[in-house]
Formats: C-alpha cells, structure tokens, sequence
C-alpha cells in the first residue's frame, strides 16, 4: 500500500495542501473504510510506509494545533483535521496492541529463573549443606514428624532420630548474590516503535488511551509470567488452611520466584517503561498500573504465613521468608522509589515486620510446648526420649539462623529468671550467665525447660538406677549436640556447658550407688567371722550364703541392665569401666580370700559359679539394649 509524500510549504494554502496529503495516508490505514488496511499492520510494512504515516500524523497534529487551522475562517479545515486525528490516534492504538502482544507472545519467561543454588530451600532430614531444586523438594520422601505432644505411650526408637526430619531443614544462604538482572521484555526495534506510538498519542491528548492499551496488555503478560513462575491467587484464608507440608514447598517455591519478579520482571518492566515513556507522571502511573495488582498478589502468601497460627514446627520457613524479604527489600526500595509506588514498598516491609513478630512468638511457643509435652510412658531400656533429640536439632538450627534471630530477639526469656526453688516450676539464675545476649538466654532457657520435663519423666521409671541411667543419657545426649554445633556452642557458652556436664556425670554417680552398693556390700567381710582365730572363725554358712547372694543380685542386675540402653558408645564404654573399676578387685579379693573355704565344702559349683573372667565378659552385655538378656557364662 503506497502513500503519497508529504509537501510541506508556507501560507494557508501549502497547509491545506499539506493536511489533505496527511488525511489521504491516514485514510487509506482506516481499518474501519479499508479491507486492506483492516488485514494489514502498519508496523510490519517497510519502514519508508512507518515514517510516512508517523510524519502525516505528525504534520495533521501541528496543524491542528496552529493558529492558521485554528483560525474561524478555516473552521471547516479544522474539524477535518480534528476527525483526522482522531482516525489516526485509533490506528495507532491498534498497532500499540499488536507490537505488544507480538513481542509478549514471543518471550521466553524460563529466562526469569534466577541461579537455583542462590535461592532454593530445601528441607533435609540432615544437617548436610547440600541445596536441591524445587522439583526434587517436591519429590523427596516426607518423614513423620516429631510432635511436641507426645501420645501416651508414644514408642521411641534409639536408632533414629525423630523430630530431626523436618526441622532439620538447613537453608542455604538466604542472602543470595543475585541483585536486580534486567532484560529485554520487548525487542530494542519495537520499543522504538512504541516509543513513536506512546509519542504522538501522548502528544495528541490520549493518554488515556495510551496507557490504557499498553498497561492493560503489560498486566496481562505480568499474569502469565506469573504463572508460569508457580504463583497462583491464594487468599489469606486458602494459605492457612493449606498442610503445613504443602506450604513448607510452597514457600520454597515462593521464594525462588519472589527474587525473580522483584529483580527481573518488576525492575525490567520499570526499565521498559521508562525507555518508551521518558519519566515524569505517566511512566510512574503506567507502571504501576501494571505492577500493582501482581504485587499485591506477590505478597499475600508471606502475609498469610505471618498472621497464621504459631507452632514451632513453622519457626525455620518464617525465618526464610523473613530473610527473603529483607534480601529483596532494597532492590525494591530501587524499583518502587516514586510516591505512587511507595504502598508496595510498605506493604513489603510491614510483613516482614510482622515476620519477625510471627518468629519470636513461635520461639515462645517452642519454649512453652517443650514445657507442656505431656508422654508420661517410660521410653524402653532408659535411652533418649524422642523430645531431647527434637529439642536438641531444633537448637541447631536455631544455632545456624544466629544470624537473623540475634537481631529478632530483643528481650530475655518472661519467665525463670530467678531462683525460687518451686518444684513445680522450671528456674534459671542468670545471675552467672550477664553479658549472654537475649538469644542465648532463651536457648539457655529451653535447655533449662527440657532438663525440667526430663526430670518429670524419670520419675516414671520403677527402678530408680534406670532413672538415672535415662538422665544421664539425655543429659549427655544435649552435652554432645551443643559440642558438635560450633555455633551452638558460641552460644550456649562453655559455663552453661560444664553444669550439664556435671549433671550426667552425676547421674551416672546415682546409677552406680543404687545398683552396685547393695552387690558390692555382699562381698565384704563384715558377718563371716565366728569368734577365735581368725583363719579358722569364717562361718562357712555364712559364706555360701554370702556367695549365693551375690551371684543372685549379679544375675538380676545383667539379666535386667543388658536391655538397658546407652546409645552413645564411649559413655557406655566409659560406664562399664567405671563400675568394673569397682566391681572386678572386690570380686577377685573376695573370691581369693574364701573360695578355699567352699571348695573344702559340698556342691562348690553352686555357690563358685563365676569366675573373674566371667564377669568381665558379662559386663560387656550390659547398657546394649538387648531385647532378651544374653546367656551368662559360668565357670567350668
């Protein structure tokens, strides 16, 4: 389709002239009088046919807009123009639609993907610093998860560690090196002719029009990227009631494109508008217009998590979130920096405000359910309860957010921070513990609380040494998870370390006086001797009874101690040494001072049944946690 030149002159005439060439090229793109025109673009002709149908509108405009045209006596000349115009800024409004929807049919939204390692969350049922993809997040086998509220009867396996599952989640850095990346949304050559539309329609007083085309088609394709990026509408209330484990990978994925939109697709659609726009007032409100409502929508997930309800098991992914946010907050402070933009930007900080809130409540209420975790039914053999291991990987990851509570945790824990000596309330002295900062009380304080409970459920063990035994594991259990944490440890401090040193250590002292004093006193010398000599007074009755009684209390012990539990293999080594230490030279005295006195008698065998070397090996069976006690050997 040919159009004529336009023949720019002086005087009325050459205007007149001039305005019926640029109605004859503006008509004949009149897709509402032109078939040809209706299936044909503009923009897609030669360029020689773009500029002459920009110049024309050009010239109509500068026409309209002069005295001459202006004038009453050309009143007819100006209505013509006018009408012109008006034919001219619709054909230019369809070409506007048509290169936008041209380039965004054509874009690539893979491009938006920022480098996974940077911003991908995994949870882990380790402590490992491996990062894995969403998809692979989404496909990993989900473990049972520990719940503070234990079931009567709840079953412990020591071989596992339940409740380490899902809270040992170790993120990877939250603070991603990635910053504000952006690209081309639409091709260098059509922001050009964007450019020339946004221009003259500008010019020609349909702003409105303008940017009703552009944001409108802009918005839609800020939906589609959005999708494609897996974030979807969700109400408030559609988030809350969503499985935890369905939001734990919704977060995950969240967080993945929430650095996408905010330093790819928001900073490059800012960027695009201000390459076809120029600033000022319309560039603001265009841009907005598009970005807003995708904004709001960005943000209702994390506001959604912010206000839901607390449980400790949410503590480590509103911490990412939190992070996250904090990580995007000043390329956001770059992009959204007009007045007109500034309610996004508050939106985004007041949640990350509510974030921290939403942490500290739940690290309180981590604090009173450790408190409040009600099992009462002994855990088999003494070994360590299910709520210290929970515990334990809970405060490890805690140790590895230290970061980002240090500067969330503001105040000291409300309550125990006197000594009361109630029997029913848990207590701490912090008097030693000044210059510990707020985190390290509370973490201080919820070992405090665990050592509480702990206490409570020893007191359901029959036997009194298993007790024992089950403190000093759980107890050593704690010692162990803070030393294999440095950051832990820094925390927790070596003072707080050495008093729970010294409480497993004495729990081990208690399980040896309540087992052994009563074995041990069974081969002392006190109650053998009749009066005479001393070589010929031992009563041999006495003596076999002697005998038979620490071979019965032996039995029992081995029969009952082998299915007991000490996980953890140097303390249980440590264990046997210890009370060997003392058992075998009494026994080897005892057996070398009187044996001759029972082999001179009736029936030795049943009352010489073990040997030195025997109990030796017998103690190696004890703490292994045998479901049936091994046979005990006797001397031959």
């Amino acid at each position: 389709m040919e159009s004529p030149d336009i023949r720019g002159g002086g005087g009325q005439g050459s205007d007149a002239a001039t305005l019926e060439t640029a109605e004859n090229i503006i008509l004949r793109w009149d897709s509402t009088t032109s078939e040809e025109a209706k299936e044909n673009l503009i923009f897609q002709s030669d360029r020689e046919e773009v500029d002459r149908y920009l110049q024309a509108v050009d010239e109509v405009q500068r026409l309209v807009s002069s005295v001459s045209i202006s004038d009453s006596h050309h009143h007819h000349n100006e209505v013509k123009a006018r009408s012109t115009i008006q034919i001219a800024m619709a054909r230019l409004e369809d070409e506007l639609r048509n290169i936008l929807l041209s380039q965004t049919s054509t874009f690539e939204p893979d491009s938006l993907l920022l480098d996974s390692s940077a911003s991908s969350f995994a949870t882990r049922a380790d402590l490992d610093d491996n990062t894995e993809t969403v998809e692979e997040a989404e496909g990993e086998e989900q473990h049972e998860e520990m719940n503070l509220v234990l079931p009567d009867g709840s079953d412990s396996n020591s071989g596992s560690d339940p409740g380490s599952s899902r809270l040992s989640s170790r993120r990877s850095s939250c603070k991603s090196t990635s910053s504000i990346r952006e690209i081309d949304l639409v091709s260098p050559e059509a922001v050009s002719d964007l450019r020339s539309i946004v221009h003259r329609m500008i010019g020609a007083g349909y702003s409105r029009e303008c940017l009703q085309v552009y944001g409108n088609v802009r918005k839609s394709a800020m939906e589609t990227i959005f999708k494609q990026l897996g974030i979807v509408k969700l109400g408030i209330g559609d988030v809350q009631r969503l499985d935890w484990d369905v939001v734990e990978v919704k977060i995950r994925r969240w967080i993945r494109a929430a650095k996408a939109c905010v330093r790819v697709v928001f900073a490059s659609e800012k960027r695009l508008c201000e390459l076809i726009f120029d600033g000022g007032e319309v560039e603001e409100t265009c841009f907005m217009e598009i970005v807003k409502s995708s904004a709001l929508q960005l943000f209702t997930f994390p506001e959604a998590i912010s206000i839901s309800r607390r449980s400790p098991e949410k503590l480590f992914k509103i911490l990412d979130l939190h992070d996250a946010l904090a990580d995007l907050l000043p390329d956001m402070e770059e992009i959204f920096n007009s007045e007109s933009s500034e309610t996004i930007l508050v939106q985004a900080t007041e949640i990350q405000s509510r974030l921290a809130e939403a942490a500290r409540g739940t690290l309180v209420e981590f604090e009173n359910a450790i408190f409040r975790e009600p099992s009462v039914v002994p855990v088999p053999g003494g070994t360590i309860h299910p709520l210290t291991r929970y515990v334990m990987n809970y405060l490890n990851l805690i140790a590895d957010y230290k970061q980002t509570l240090v500067e969330l945790v503001m105040s000291k824990p409300c309550a125990g921070l006197k000594c009361t000596n109630d029997p029913v309330k848990p207590d701490m002295d912090i008097s030693q513990l000044e210059g510990c900062t707020p985190l390290a009380l509370h973490c201080i304080w919820t070992m405090v609380m665990l050592q509480f409970n702990l206490e409570g459920k020893s007191l359901h063990y029959k036997d009194e040494a298993l007790s024992h035994i089950f403190i000093m594991n759980n107890v050593h259990y704690i010692v162990q998870k803070v030393k294999s944490s440095p950051e832990l440890r820094e925390i927790i401090g070596d003072l707080y370390l050495r008093r729970l040193t010294g409480i497993f250590r004495q729990a081990a002292t208690k399980y040896q006086r309540a087992t052994w004093v009563r074995v041990l006193n069974s081969l002392r010398d006190e109650g053998l001797h009749v009066s005479g000599s001393f070589s010929s007074g031992v009563s041999k009755s006495a003596l076999r009874e002697r005998f038979k009684a620490f071979n019965t209390m032996f039995e029992e012990v081995h029969r009952v101690q082998s299915t007991w539990s000490v996980p953890d293999a140097q303390l249980r080594e440590e264990l046997r040494i210890s009370l060997s230490e003392h058992l075998i030279p009494a026994y080897r005295s005892f057996l070398g001072r009187f044996r001759g006195h029972i082999e001179s008698g009736r029936h030795p065998e049943n009352y010489l049944k073990y040997s030195v070397e025997n109990l030796e090996t017998a103690v190696l069976d004890f703490f292994e946690g045998y479901t049936t006690a091994p046979h005990l050997r006797r001397s031959q």
